[in-house]
Formats: structure tokens, sequence, C-alpha cells
């Protein structure tokens, strides 16, 4: 287990390492400008080998923190590689809190290839996933929470997406909990105080307060795990299965809900035969859509086995699009799949309402769930149907986008562990049992925050949440 010095207000910097590491940081492919980053004790040095500065006197060795300078990628026999642009940021103020160069060269897959070879062979390693940030937090710049941050901006699909990592990178989670973490850790301390010097009793009055501030803690450990349900979307998206019996107009909305040709439309029953995943942005929400294969009986294998599929993502979808041909009177397969949603967060979608509708809003109020008419061709009532999807997913998002929110399924999971323990170490208080039994409760919930925040974390956690980086951050 590593025990690390709590990196807000951590100000000495950490060395883990004495290596330097290296790698590009910009996408593969071909751009304007690619980026060759470093970062440890080498990196300076390792940079002044195979950059040469134009005009001379400016050098990387003599280069102030934050600086710029102009020149060329050269190799070993001085022969001119590139035209490049450093960046000088020694520590500890930079990323990790190390020496830290960037080449700015251009962003052709070859050229890029070419200085991170120079680099390894001057003395830098190629570095792991997620290293730079790795280093970023054994250094204390920045919390285990924060650093997972960093990866959720990079993957944010929309700007309210972006804007929580944003939050959570400058801070606001690491902070609250390391309050929290504070407060629990002076009472343990003064009940392990009274352990120590059993003659001191706890008077009646100090326990209904210890008691009442554990009380507090819970509440709002539960309530910032409440946010979860509805945070993380914005970070993985909100899964949305488009079911129906064949021809009823699956596909066809998918195409109007995308604005594009994305699925074959035909008259023939069975046309979709496997899944087909897409993604739409709703008020800033990222909505993954599914469309799935018409639900029937059917003895025809490849059919049958879309149509698993489709029971499939049904079930694991977190809102369902049930779709009914309004033009036609219900059928088995019809009632059958209704059925299947009754547990399910959903709304029915009667389309082909530009045509003369044969179903009712009223045939469909036994299976209490919204009903929308809906026409996937001409486009009526999609806007609408947007909206009641976000509303049925997103309920309090309004009120609790205000406070301290969690999107990482590791958090949440920690937080409602402390709760519990923090729990029983309040049963231990009011029980009046052994107060080393409130201890061993209390410590324990200690420990799961830790976990969060990395003030104790275990290195299989980190290679956990570090190999999901890629290799340049």
């Amino acid at each position: 287990m590593i025990i690390c010095p709590t990196s807000l207000v951590c100000n000495v910097r950490v060395n883990f390492t004495d290596d330097t590491i290296a790698a590009v940081s910009t996408p593969a492919g071909q751009g304007g400008i690619g980026i060759v980053r470093m970062s440890g004790p080498g990196a300076i040095a390792i940079a002044s080998k195979i950059f040469k500065s134009s005009p001379r006197e400016k050098t990387v060795a003599g280069a102030k923190t934050f600086s710029l300078i102009y020149g060329h990628v050269v190799d070993g026999s001085g022969k001119v590689l590139d035209e490049a642009i450093v960046s000088v940021m020694r520590g500890p103020r930079s990323y990790t809190r190390e020496d830290v160069v960037e080449i700015n060269c251009h962003g052709g897959m070859v050229v890029m290839r070419k200085v991170l070879e120079l680099m390894i062979s001057e003395g830098a390693r190629l570095a792991e996933p997620g290293e730079f940030t790795k280093r970023a937090f054994l250094n204390g710049r920045i919390s285990l929470a924060q650093a997972e941050a960093v990866l959720d901006l990079i993957s944010a699909r929309t700007e309210e997406g972006m804007r929580i990592a944003a939050e959570q990178l400058k801070g606001g989670l690491s902070e609250r909990l390391a309050e929290i973490r504070g407060s629990l850790l002076e009472d343990c301390a003064f009940v392990e105080a009274h352990i120590d010097f059993p003659e001191e009793d706890i008077g009646t009055r100090t326990k209904g307060e210890i008691t009442g501030r554990l009380e507090k803690t819970i509440e709002e450990l539960k309530r910032i795990c409440r946010t979860f349900d509805e945070a993380r979307f914005f970070r993985d998206g909100l899964s949305v299965a488009i079911v129906g019996r064949p021809n009823v107009g699956k596909s066809s909305l998918l195409n109007g809900l995308l604005l594009k040709d994305r699925a074959i439309v035909n008259e023939l029953p069975g046309t979709t035969r496997d899944i087909i995943e897409e993604q739409i942005s709703v008020k800033g929400l990222p909505v993954i859509i599914v469309d799935t294969a018409g639900i029937r009986h059917s003895e025809e294998v490849v059919e049958k086995e879309g149509i698993r599929r489709s029971i499939d993502a049904m079930e694991k979808a977190d809102f369902v699009i049930t779709v009914l041909d309004g033009s036609m009177p219900f059928q088995t397969a019809d009632i059958e799949i209704l059925e299947r949603i009754k547990d399910k967060n959903a709304l029915i979608a009667v389309n082909k309402s530009d045509l003369p509708l044969v179903i009712s809003s009223g045939k469909l109020s036994p299976f209490n769930k919204p009903c929308l008419f809906i026409s996937a061709t001409t486009g009526q009532g999609l806007e609408e149907l947007k909206d009641v999807v976000y509303e049925a997913n997103l309920r309090d998002w309004r009120k609790e986008r205000e406070g301290v929110v969690v999107t990482n399924l590791r958090h949440r999971t920690a937080l409602e562990q402390a709760a519990s323990g923090i729990e029983r170490a309040a049963g231990v208080i009011s029980r009046e049992e052994p107060l080393e039994i409130f201890s061993l409760e209390l410590r324990e919930a200690l420990d799961r925050i830790g976990e969060i925040t990395g003030a104790v974390t275990t290195d299989e956690i980190l290679c956990k949440i570090f190999n999901s980086f890629c290799i340049g951050k």
C-alpha cells in the first residue's frame, strides 16, 4: 500500500523516479503541429543535444521556465531533421513537477517518430500509458481524483461533460473529501487518545457531539453518491435502445434523430439484422442510440440471433423507446415487447402519425408509460421525444449540478463503503461498545475516502487508472 501526502496541500517535490520519459503527445496521423514530450531530470540535457536554436546564443540549457525557443532538430551527425519550437518548463512549475521539455515539430508520423527515437537514443525511455499524469500525482501536484478528471476531460463527448470534468480537475471533489477526511481524523484521534488513557472517560455530551458530526457526514456522502446516477451519463453516455417488431419504423427513427441516412430502410420485414449504434447530443447529454432488429418469433438462424441481441440491448439500456406502428392494430409482438419494458425507464413512440391512426393513447394507458405520437419520416414529434428522454433521465440534475458530483463508479463505490463504515462507527458509540471497534470502523472509512484522493492507495488501483490513459498524457 502506498500512503501519499495529501496532494492538495503538498508543496514539497517528491522524487519517485530518477529516469526521463518521452512520448508523442499528439494523436496519431498527419497534422500541422506534432508535440513530442519529455519529463524527468535529463529532459533539458537531452533536448540540448538534439536541438540547435537560432540564434545560437539562445540555448535550452540556459532557458528560463515557460520559454519558447525557435530552432532545428538535428541528429548525431548534425543533420537537420525538422524546423521546430521547443517549450521549456522547469520543475516544480510544470505539469509533472519535473523538468518538462516539449518539441513542437511538424505533425507527420515519420517526423515525430524520428524525434522520439533521438530522445531515446540520448537516454530517455518510452513513457508508459498515463505516466506523465501519474508523475503529476506521485509528485503531489494533483490528487488521484484530479488525475482521473484529466482522462474525463480528454474523452468528454459534450460541453456539459467537459464542464463536469473541468470542475473535477479544479479539485472541488478532492477538496471537499479532504475536509471530510480531516474531520473524521480528528474524531478518530480523540477517541484513540481515550483508548490509550481509559481513566479519562468520554462524557455523554461529547459522545453526542461525535455522533451528530458523523450523522451529518453520512448524509453528505450519501448525497454525493446519489449524484452518480445522473452525472455518469455525461461521462459514459446515456444508452437508449430503439425496440419494436419489424417494420414499425425503428431505423427511420434512428435516421430522423441523426438527421442522416445511417440505417437501411426497407418495407421488407427483418431488414435490420444486427445492432447499430450512433451518438447524438441532447442538451449537452451524450446519448448513444441503439437501433435493434425487429423482435418477433422467427426460426431463421441469422434473424433469430439478431432478435436475441435486440432483447439483450433492451435489457442493458438505460432508457428504451418502444416503437409502434400507429397505422396498424396492436399485434401480439407489440404487447409482448410492452410487457418486457414494464420495469424499464421507457417511453412509447407511436410512429407513422402522418397516416390515419388506428392506435389511440387510451389503448396505451394500461402500460403506464409516457406516450408520444411521432412521424419518423416527417420529423413530427422528434424534438419533443428528445426532451422526454432528457427529462426522464435527468430529473434532479439542475439541483445536483450546483454541488460536488461524482461521475466515476470507483468513487461512488468507495464513498458508499465509507458511509457504511461511519454508520457502523456511530452505532458503536450509541451502543457504548468498546472504543477499539469504533476506531477500526472509522479507519476503514478513512481508507476508502483516501482511495479516491490518493491519500491511501495501492499499485493495483494506480495501474488500473493510468493504463486507461493514452501514451503521452
